[in-house]
């Protein structure tokens, strides 16, 4: 009797939460969401956060998930998983790490190692207690050191990354800075009262006619002229 063997499964959770704390997990959202804007007009450029990648069909044990990844090349879309044989082989092209206490030196070196051996061309890891940001950028088949990350420029992304009172700031291709969520919300608030109030000068403006006419007429003159 032949049996058929079982679909490997590849699992969607590595079973760790996304961030251990809020200060991790807002920086978290903020470089995947700020790269997520960033491309928003661009479909061949996939990024994710906090999603498991597979680079080796048949091995569901072999598995990162960076903090956030971009891939470009793929297009976007929702992912259980990010298998790489599934994706023209082409792995995230650049990573991202936000540390926080509970990574121990041992469990970087590992991702360091992952990201090194399985084709990840810049790899960038922010430890905000410390804030220390370190950089790495592939030569050949190793991921060497950036000298330093202050206002170093991605080759991929076109990004800035600078440190500025012991906060990472990252910044747009023309120099605008990345925005939080809050900050988003606030300018685009702003906006919109901006607008409610040219809307209601130009009512005022038109009810101001509307009464001009109104007194041309009771005096027997014809708006018109």
């Amino acid at each position: 009797m032949v049996t058929t063997p079982s679909p490997i499964v590849y699992p969607e959770s590595d079973g760790k939460p996304i961030a251990d704390n809020t200060r991790q997990f807002e920086l978290i959202v903020y470089v995947k969401k700020g790269i997520d804007w960033l491309f928003a007009d661009q479909p061949q450029v996939f990024v994710a956060g906090d999603l498991l990648w597979y680079p080796i069909e048949g091995n569901n044990k072999l598995c990162q998930a960076p903090d956030a990844m971009i891939v470009f090349g793929r297009p976007k879309g929702d992912r259980r998983s990010y298998q790489q044989w599934k994706e023209d082989n082409l792995p995230p092209q650049v990573v991202f790490e936000i540390l926080s206490p509970s990574n121990t030196p041992l469990e970087m070196t590992r991702k360091f190692q992952f990201y090194e051996r399985y084709g990840v061309d810049e790899y960038y890891v922010f430890d905000p207690d410390r804030a220390i940001l370190d950089g790495y950028l592939r030569q050949g088949t190793f991921l060497e050191s950036i000298d330093s990350m202050q206002d170093w420029i991605s080759p991929r992304l076109r990004i800035r990354f600078s440190i500025e009172d012991r906060q990472l700031q990252l910044f747009r291709p023309d120099d605008t800075p990345f925005e939080t969520y809050e900050q988003i919300a606030s300018r685009a608030e702003q906006e919109r009262l901006r607008a409610d109030r040219a809307e209601e000068r130009v009512q005022q403006a038109e009810d101001e006619i509307q009464r001009l006419r109104e007194q041309l007429r009771a005096l027997g003159q014809n708006p018109s002229d």
